[in-house]
């Protein structure tokens, strides 16, 4: 429908003279003002030398004549907006629409034939993965659904660290243990924290370190290498057991290891072209040239940096999966370094770095604030999510329904917020059934099903109501706010909406009686189109769907 306004608008303003005409056909603040508003005649009111209030006049006759009956009520407001309030029987189709397409409401055709592919979470081997991966994890994971459902076709990748100074910090730790079979990633977590406090305070122990990290870039050490794959298959092992909770899933799994000698070779080659130099037997990219930060991509001691891993890494994604779009997701402390690989790539190989998109996410905040790993006394995922479970059981016998709500509850406390926007958790407010909170839409949701399941098919009466609920106003939208959640990668906007629709189903809950009313077909059709609404929602989102609470 928003598409049909859209073009309704530039046929009437190519009426009234007006081309190339930058406008917005969105859903009103306030649900008063009507389904759809416009600032067109603002928009247009310069170009054509107008008043916008009386250039809205007439486009608000033009719309209401080219609309028809698909409108009931055409408005100006203000100095020039227009609100639009669709037709009874249009509100009513789009019901019946998302009431019989079920799992199918709401999906779109924007991407379709696009291959995308999203890269996030990047734990590193060797070390707990911690809040700020589980952000990205969660992010991403929205994010891949969001253009997954938009028609693409998507395939999800992680990089993770498995080679350089923080494997060498661990490995050192594990062996100063006599440690050859490392059964837990707390206990590698913990000779990382040893190792990393020993490379800065003992010289010795920092010179040992930093000759085990030049052995794995050799690889030439049979023990060490042994030692090294049994820690990084017990970190791996983790990783995979947390993703599953969370609903992720990888098709590709890349580690540092996998794109060194492609990054390297790579780097080596741009240096010979004038796109790197050498500087203190360093090479580095001159980023100020591009107004970017100046990093080293290859150390003087011959091993690569991150930055030379992330050029060896786009170009291995290209050889296992092509793409029309790659969208990296990374903690915004990364951004200005990540900055600096597209000014690189962009001079190695343009096209990988133009289809090349970064969102950054924030910092997830508790009362102590952000944590470090290097200090020891990081927040893990496992420990966090562990918690909150602990937490959702007080209220949730059922050992399922509480993890499912604990999800819930960490999924939107994250994804409520804008991309690259800190996250401050409250355990307490993230489990209230009270608004605001992934357990209040999951609720909502219940109540939902719970009527449905005790509804009689063809039972009940068959009168309607004079005016369509608001919900129903509501539950229309929800193709075009899963769309553009996907257009801009930003899952928060979905989020909001679905606290809104959930909002909108708890006073009709509250005021209305759904089985044996006089309504009771409508009211179930209603019904039925908001379960499907949300549910889809939070499908797209990764927040479980509990079948009771």
């Amino acid at each position: 429908m928003e598409e049909r306004i859209r073009k309704a608008v530039n046929e009437a303003l190519a009426t009234l003279g007006a081309a190339d005409v930058a406008f917005v056909v969105e859903r009103p603040g306030v649900a008063a003002h009507g389904d759809y508003a416009t600032n067109a005649a603002l928009a247009a009111a310069k170009q054509l030398e107008k008043n916008p209030r009386e250039l809205a006049d007439s486009l608000a006759r033009h719309l209401t004549e080219m609309l028809g009956e698909v409108v009931s009520h055409v408005a100006v407001a203000g100095p020039g907006f227009i609100n639009i309030t669709l037709a009874r029987e249009v509100v009513a189709l789009a019901v019946a629409e998302a009431d019989a397409k079920g799992s199918d409401w709401g999906k779109g055709t924007a991407e379709a034939g696009k291959r995308v592919i999203v890269e996030y979470s990047n734990p590193n081997a060797f070390k707990e993965m911690h809040i700020g991966h589980l952000v990205g994890t969660i992010v991403g994971e929205a994010v891949a659904r969001l253009v997954e459902n938009a028609g693409a076709a998507v395939a999800r990748d992680t990089f993770g660290g498995d080679i350089g100074p923080n494997v060498a910090k661990a490995l050192w730790g594990l062996r100063e243990n006599g440690t050859s079979e490392p059964t837990s990633a707390s206990e590698i977590g913990e000779a990382y924290v040893a190792g990393s406090a020993a490379y800065e305070s003992d010289a010795v122990a920092k010179g040992e370190i930093d000759a085990l990290n030049q052995a794995l870039y050799a690889g030439t050490d049979e023990g060490l290498m042994e030692l090294w794959r049994k820690g990084r298959a017990v970190s791996v092992g983790e990783f995979r057991r947390i993703w599953e909770l969370l609903g992720t899933h990888f098709d590709f799994e890349f580690f540092d290891s996998d794109t060194t000698a492609s990054g390297v070779r790579v780097v080596r080659d741009g240096l010979e072209k004038g796109v790197f130099r050498v500087s203190d037997g360093a090479v580095i990219y001159d980023g100020e040239k591009k107004g970017v930060h100046t990093m080293v991509f290859i150390t003087s001691h011959d091993t690569p940096t991150y930055e030379a891993k992330d050029i060896g890494l786009a170009f291995l994604k290209e050889e296992r999966w092509p793409s029309d779009a790659s969208i990296v997701i990374t903690g915004n402390e990364q951004t200005g370094r990540f900055k600096t690989v597209l000014a690189a790539l962009g001079e190695i190989a343009p096209l990988v770095a133009t289809k090349t998109t970064h969102v950054a996410t924030g910092f997830l905040k508790l009362a102590s604030g952000k944590m470090s790993s290097r200090e020891g006394n990081v927040i893990t995922a496992a420990g966090f999510i562990r918690s909150v479970i602990e937490k959702a059981s007080e209220k949730n016998a059922d050992p399922l329904v509480a993890e499912q709500v604990a999800v819930g509850a960490i999924k939107y406390m994250i994804l409520r917020q804008a991309p690259g926007s800190d996250i401050v958790f409250d355990e307490e407010k993230s489990l209230s059934l009270e608004g605001d909170s992934g357990p209040y839409l999951q609720y909502a949701l219940v109540r939902a099903r719970k009527i449905l399941a005790y509804a009689e098919t063809g039972a009940g009466g068959t009168e309607e109501p004079a005016e369509p609920y608001a919900i129903e106003r509501l539950i229309l939208h929800y193709p075009a706010v899963a769309a553009r959640a996907a257009r801009e990668l930003a899952p928060n906007l979905l989020v909001t909406y679905l606290t809104e629709l959930a909002g909108e189903w708890n006073s009709l809950y509250a005021k209305e009686q759904v089985l044996g009313s006089p309504e009771e077909a409508y009211k179930q059709r209603v019904t039925r189109a908001f379960a499907h609404t949300m549910t889809n929602g939070l499908t797209l989102l990764g927040i479980p769907t509990p079948e009771r609470m």
